[in-house]
């Protein structure tokens, strides 16, 4: 499912599919995203936070169900996160979240990101449902 024919300045999703139990979404690191400026100077490098934020963004289509319009959705924990390969312009990560837990309006996700399939990073990541 294709998201947006352009991009936001926060939107870190190019698509996502399911595949099972699990959604799977994409992101093309172009190298004009703001984070990437200054980070590092001649030699850029996707911050850590911002593929937690992909990892995350890429978890949405697990809640589309749980949301009516009336509903936010706020990132409230991270655990367990582990880097292992720097993303970089030119790089398309993919990400792998899945559903591992309810308990009321907090989910409980299992992310993962790789681009063409050289593990990057991991994390697990609690989600508060939040009526407005």
């Amino acid at each position: 499912m294709k998201l947006l024919p352009h991009r936001s300045p926060m939107l870190l999703v190019d698509e996502s599919h399911w595949e099972g139990d699990e959604v799977v979404s994409t992101y093309h690191v172009n190298g004009d995203e703001f984070f990437l400026q200054g980070h590092f100077p001649g030699n850029p490098v996707v911050p850590g936070v911002i593929l937690c934020e992909m990892m995350a963004q890429g978890s949405f289509m697990l809640m589309t169900e749980l949301l009516d319009g009336k509903t936010l959705t706020f990132l409230t924990g991270l655990d367990n996160v582990r880097f292992k390969h720097p993303v970089v312009p030119g790089d398309t990560l993919t990400t792998h979240s899945k559903m591992i837990d309810r308990r009321g309006n907090i989910i409980f996700l299992e992310a993962k990101a790789d681009v063409d399939g050289t593990f990057c990073c991991s994390a697990r990541i609690t989600i508060v449902l939040k009526k407005i």
